[in-house]
């Protein structure tokens, strides 16, 4: 009988690539519990009833740990307000203070240069507008450019949910051998109740009892009359005595050790001692004693 890890270990190199093939959890979740049925049909077919009692609910009580797997698709991440972050640090550059000090005085300088004038002539203060104007843009630009440089705004990448096969199947094949285990110790358990000894066997202890009392006794006729007890014995057992047959079929003359006649006359085949069955299942071959001739035997 195959166990249920030699089944899924004969397929699970392919089902690590389809699993690695797969994105979404809830379809891996499915493929798991697909194959676990498939297995499931195959490894009960050979189990007694108790025994698929027992693989059934531990492989249901697996199907459902699998299924927790799908709950990691339920939750999803929610990136908060990003606040703009000033770099303080990175935005102090002294030759950049020295570049905006000496236009400041250049400013300075071409206004105080311009209200000079307005004492000579009224144009200048069209100088000290058109100026005044184009500081405005450069203070409007310079803002601008601060507003750019000095807000950064992080994104945060989306989770990828993968899932390990390597891990999965790992644990899933311990799994699958806690199964065989069980069930192979229960197994065990009805080998012991079949298999009693002869002191759990009452009526075969009587009957060795009064055999060996005959013995001693020296009565042969009364143990060749026990003798005639022992198929009764043997059928409360559920065993029966098979004598070969010279018409039976060939599958039967697999139950026979068979031994030449001493005799080249003979043509008969002799059974010294039947074959014991239980069911279909052999217990112990006969012995038969059979013609010397080949074309006898045929």
């Amino acid at each position: 009988m195959k166990t249920i890890t030699t089944l899924f270990n004969a397929e699970r190199n392919q089902l690590q690539i389809e699993i690695d093939n797969i994105t979404s959890v809830e379809q891996i979740v499915k493929l798991v519990q697909n194959r676990l049925d498939n297995l499931e049909r195959i490894y009960i077919s050979e189990l007694n009833l108790t025994q698929v009692r027992l693989a059934s609910f531990f492989l249901d009580m697996l199907r459902q740990s699998i299924a927790t797997l799908t709950v990691v698709n339920q939750s999803q991440v929610i990136p908060k307000e990003q606040k703009p972050i000033t770099n303080l640090a990175a935005n102090f550059d002294p030759n950049r203070v020295i570049l905006k000090l000496l236009k400041a005085l250049i400013y300075i300088g071409i206004f105080g240069s311009l209200f000079s004038l307005t004492k000579i002539t009224l144009s200048a203060w069209m100088g000290i507008l058109l100026t005044s104007l184009l500081l405005g843009l450069e203070v409007v630009l310079q803002l601008d450019k601060s507003n750019v440089t000095s807000t950064e705004s992080l994104e945060i990448p989306q989770p990828v949910l993968r899932v390990d096969s390597k891990l999965l199947l790992d644990n899933l094949a311990d799994a699958l051998n806690t199964i065989d285990l069980a069930v192979a110790r229960f197994a065990e358990g009805n080998k012991l109740e079949d298999d009693r000894t002869l002191e759990e066997l009452p009526e075969l202890l009587n009957f060795l009892q009064r055999l060996m009392g005959a013995s001693f006794l020296d009565q042969p006729q009364m143990a060749i009359a026990l003798t005639k007890l022992l198929p009764q014995i043997l059928m409360s057992q559920g065993i029966r005595a098979q004598l070969y047959q010279q018409q039976a079929p060939q599958s039967e003359r697999e139950y026979f050790d068979f031994e030449p006649s001493i005799d080249p006359n003979t043509k008969d085949y002799v059974t010294i001692t039947p074959a014991l069955l239980k069911g279909d299942r052999l217990l112990r071959r006969g012995r038969v004693i059979e013609p010397a001739y080949s074309e006898a035997r045929e």
